[in-house]
């Protein structure tokens, strides 16, 4: 997409891990104010697989948002499986899709048959949990769910071990989404939810067209938890890292900064 273009959308829509943040790292000053300015011109919305609660540990808990500027602010957690948003002084749940009981034992006993076959050995140093139920979501976690970066990048630095692990957790889930998620997870949601899902919703309850909407994303690959936005048809950007989306982010201050002068 072409930067100077951004006059003409509506609202951006960002991953969180390896996009706005380092993975499960919070947001930094600098980015926060980014945002915080660019929500003076434009919504924005954060679809991340990560949970609520992470979501507000890494990046709500550490932007000073402008008390106008907070209602356009969007959260997505767990893959789009959920939207929150500002409103009378908190955050409220725009909608939620919760997993029963019985869906969360069939993902739990697939990761136990990844582990059990041997696709999946447990490092000798895991930090945190494994495996994590996230309510609408569940997420294996390589090296554990608080590993550091270096330990996250260490283990799958090519996604092989994950593609493998994926495969063979389709053949075991066929009627659930499984998707590669930051350095070294594994996100499962239900069926057809996905940060597709996500920019449906956000058309559905802002009634923002694919047009009028610009993605930023570290995982735009095949297989990647953010390629099903680019299957759907929104302008995308690609980014190698937080330094690149700030580049970006700051690029589209810079050409609404002039739009609102003209």
């Amino acid at each position: 997409m072409d930067k100077s273009t951004i006059s003409e959308k509506k609202i951006i829509v960002a991953d969180l891990d390896g996009t706005l943040a380092e993975s499960k790292a919070k947001v930094d000053k600098d980015m926060g104010s980014i945002i915080n300015s660019l929500l003076g011109y434009m919504d924005f919305a954060v679809i991340s697989g990560g949970s609520y609660k992470q979501l507000f540990k890494q990046f709500i808990g550490e932007i000073e948002l402008d008390k106008s500027a907070a209602p356009r602010l969007y959260i997505l957690p767990t893959s789009g499986s959920e939207m929150y948003r500002f409103s009378d002084g908190g955050w409220k749940t725009i909608y939620s899709e919760k997993l029963s009981a019985s869906e969360k034992k069939r993902i739990f006993d697939a990761f136990r048959t990844v582990e059990n076959e041997g696709l999946y050995i447990r490092p000798d140093r895991v930090y945190g949990e494994i495996v994590e139920d996230r309510d609408t979501q569940i997420t294996m976690s390589g090296v554990g769910q608080e590993a550091p970066m270096g330990a996250k990048d260490a283990w799958d630095p090519d996604a092989k071990k994950r593609t493998r692990i994926k495969a063979r957790m389709d053949m075991l889930l066929p009627d659930f989404e499984v998707k590669l998620g930051g350095k070294s997870s594994i996100d499962v949601t239900r069926k057809g939810i996905d940060k597709a899902y996500g920019i449906k919703k956000i058309n559905e309850h802002l009634g923002y067209g694919i047009s009028e909407m610009v993605f930023l994303g570290d995982a735009l690959f095949d297989g990647g938890n953010d390629y099903p936005v680019l299957k759907c048809g929104v302008d995308c950007i690609a980014v190698g890292s937080v330094s690149e989306s700030k580049s970006v982010l700051r690029g589209f201050l810079d050409q609404l900064g002039k739009g609102a002068k003209d």
